[in-house]
């Protein structure tokens, strides 16, 4: 009964290094064959996926709304970084044009957000004419509180309101 139970044992052992082996056997050919598609694949994926630099680029021309702060006329880096994006867009098509519409929140005059709004639009106006697009590629209009993008009185739809719009 030993000699049974140690002959089967035996057995085992050796029906599962022999499955090992053949399972590395079938592994070690199947992977060059499976790498060369992944390569080609990969390749022709990169080839249709559009660059680092291009996707910034991308995003960057997708913003047409720029945000200040309360009371404030400055652009942030951000919007400054969009904006040289835009600026090459337009010099290269010299016949285009926008409208830079320029929004305050409601707290603060009419005539007070008018003047704030007109400010807003102006900064990003001389801040594309830097960059070398042309004066006549643009114009400025404030319509201070008259337009909001979010109506309340809470923080965030003042920080909504407070903006420039690119109009094309």
């Amino acid at each position: 009964m030993q000699n049974f139970g140690l002959y089967k044992l035996g057995l085992a052992a050796m029906l599962s290094v022999s499955l090992v082996a053949c399972k590395s056997t079938d592994e070690e050919a199947a992977a060059p064959a499976a790498a060369a598609p992944s390569a080609s694949s990969n390749a022709a994926a990169a080839s249709n996926q559009p660059s680092a630099a291009e996707l910034a680029r991308q995003r960057a021309l997708a913003k047409t709304v720029f945000y200040f702060e309360f009371d404030k006329s400055d652009l942030s880096q951000e919007d400054r970084d969009a904006l040289v994006y835009h600026a090459e867009e337009l010099k290269k098509n010299p016949n285009s044009k926008i409208r830079l519409e320029g929004h305050a929140d409601e707290r603060g005059t009419r005539e007070y957000n008018l003047a704030l709004g007109e400010r807003r639009a102006q900064a990003v106006e001389r801040y594309l004419q830097v960059q070398g697009v042309a004066a006549g590629q643009m114009e400025t209009i404030s319509y201070g509180e008259e337009r909001p993008a979010q109506q309340g009185t809470t923080e965030a739809a003042y920080s909504a309101n407070r903006r420039v719009e690119m109009v094309k």
